[in-house]
């Protein structure tokens, strides 16, 4: 597994990646600028499993599912408002096909991308408050996501998380969405 992780002070975003993040996100925020996103621990490897379309917490404890047709499978086990202004989703994927599998289709496709195998293109979407909101981005350019989705075999997991500015305070469920794969309503904690 190849995923980046940076101090806090290495993800302090200078007022114009704040600006171009919150026009991106279409995210009003509430403005105070007092703490910038850190990136938070991965889950560990697991197997979790629950029915297609899961919107509820299944018995493993996940929020959600998402599958595709070759047996990809994104289960996700968390999303939580961290201090700061943002949230953490947390999940895994696995491979449950035939076939390797690489994540390029899931990295968004701005230009100030760098990592060809990010889950960079995911979002959460407020349907209540018709609100998108993107994965934010360090100094860098680079996504605060997880990295270096190549190369997953058959039967293979590996950790997913990817970091969004946070919906208003009222907001209690939204819908996580990841480029060619269906999206899923998932609660959010915190």
């Amino acid at each position: 597994m190849s995923t980046r992780r940076r101090s806090p002070a290495a993800v302090l975003l200078v007022p114009l990646s704040a600006a171009a993040v919150l026009a991106l996100s279409g995210c009003g925020g509430d403005g105070d600028g007092e703490s910038a996103p850190r990136r938070t621990k991965e889950p560990a490897d697991s197997r979790n499993s629950a029915s297609k379309g899961s919107e509820r917490p299944s018995s493993s404890g996940a929020l959600g599912e998402m599958r595709n047709g070759d047996g990809i499978v994104v289960t996700i086990t968390s999303a939580a408002r961290e201090d700061g202004g943002f949230v953490t989703v947390q999940g895994t994927v696995t491979n449950r096909g035939a076939k390797l599998f690489n994540a390029l289709e899931w990295r968004s496709k701005e230009t100030v991308m760098r990592s060809q195998s990010a889950v960079s293109g995911a979002t959460l979407v407020d349907a209540k408050g018709k609100k998108r909101y993107l994965v934010l981005r360090d100094t860098d350019g680079e996504c605060l996501c997880s990295t270096g989705l190549t190369g997953i075999k058959p039967q293979e997991s590996r950790p997913l998380f990817a970091q969004f500015p946070a919906p208003p305070s009222d907001v209690t469920a939204v819908d996580f969405q990841i480029p060619t794969m269906p999206s899923v309503r998932i609660a959010l904690s915190g």
